[in-house]
């Protein structure tokens, strides 16, 4: 039996996984100028650096926006097409272990699937995500380099920029610890240090994210999220969304291989067949 290939293919990056006999082999990413260049890239980086050969590929999986450019096989591998959403329940269930859980694929955007069993549906999103943090960062920053952004972000205090509970109230109130955000950016100064400014971005797209997740939960008696997607890696996760969890009561879930589930999910959709 041969290797099955998951590529996602995103706006920004391509992300590309083996599964061998139920086992996730070495996944990678890479970015180029357009979808078609890292696609065709990244499969070829992939075969060259884990010393696979084209007939050791049993399948080759595509989903992602860019899966829309790919209609013939690639290489003469046969070549299948999955529904994004289904490659991110199925990838994110395979991960985290939760059976019954809303997965939240923090992309250039947000999508929110609800998984219950073997059931999986797309149910919604939000316009704020990677392209959010990025684009923002261009316009105050002057730098749309994840790194850097990450570095200023570190150096940040969070107390110049968001409003706080603390605050505006000398106890906490009803289900409101001190350092819950009151309001986002309401005490941002025109001359904040690009580091306040920096921490500022990624804590508002990361609570705005996470505050849409748990209300598309309502009425729904899910109380599990996981996190999936190139956001997943941003330190502050370990921050804002335990305290999250503490507010609401809710846990929020990153994998291991979180920023490669959806390329996961589409090689699983084989095997699912």
């Amino acid at each position: 039996m041969g290797i099955v290939i998951g590529i996602d293919v995103g706006i920004s990056t391509t992300k590309i996984v083996g599964l061998r006999a139920g086992r996730i082999v070495s996944p990678i990413r890479i970015t180029a100028a357009d979808q078609v260049t890292s696609l065709y890239g990244a499969f070829g980086k992939y075969l060259h650096d884990n010393k696979i050969e084209l007939k050791d590929v049993e399948q080759i999986m595509v989903t992602g926006v860019g899966s829309a450019y790919i209609d013939e096989p690639i290489y003469g591998i046969s070549t299948q097409k999955v529904d994004e959403f289904m490659a991110d329940g199925l990838g994110a269930r395979f991960e985290s272990g939760q059976n019954k859980a809303i997965v939240v694929s923090m992309g250039t955007g947000t999508s929110f699937v609800q998984c219950n069993g073997d059931e999986i549906k797309h149910i919604g999103g939000i316009g704020i995500g990677g392209g959010t943090l990025q684009g923002l960062s261009r316009v105050m920053l002057n730098t749309r380099d994840p790194k850097q952004i990450q570095s200023l972000a570190m150096q940040g205090n969070i107390h110049n920029i968001n409003l706080l509970i603390g605050d505006i109230s000398t106890h906490p109130l009803p289900g409101l610890p001190m350092d819950a955000t009151a309001s986002l950016f309401s005490k941002a100064q025109y001359d904040a240090p690009k580091e306040d400014i920096a921490l500022g971005i990624i804590v508002m797209v990361l609570q705005a994210i996470g505050s849409a997740a748990i209300l598309s939960a309502l009425n729904s008696g899910i109380k599990d999220f996981v996190l999936i997607g190139n956001l997943t890696l941003l330190p502050q996760c370990k921050e804002i969304y335990p305290m999250l969890e503490k507010i609401y009561g809710v846990h929020f879930h990153i994998p291991k291989y979180a920023e490669f589930c959806t390329a996961i999910g589409a090689a699983l959709a084989y095997k699912a067949k």
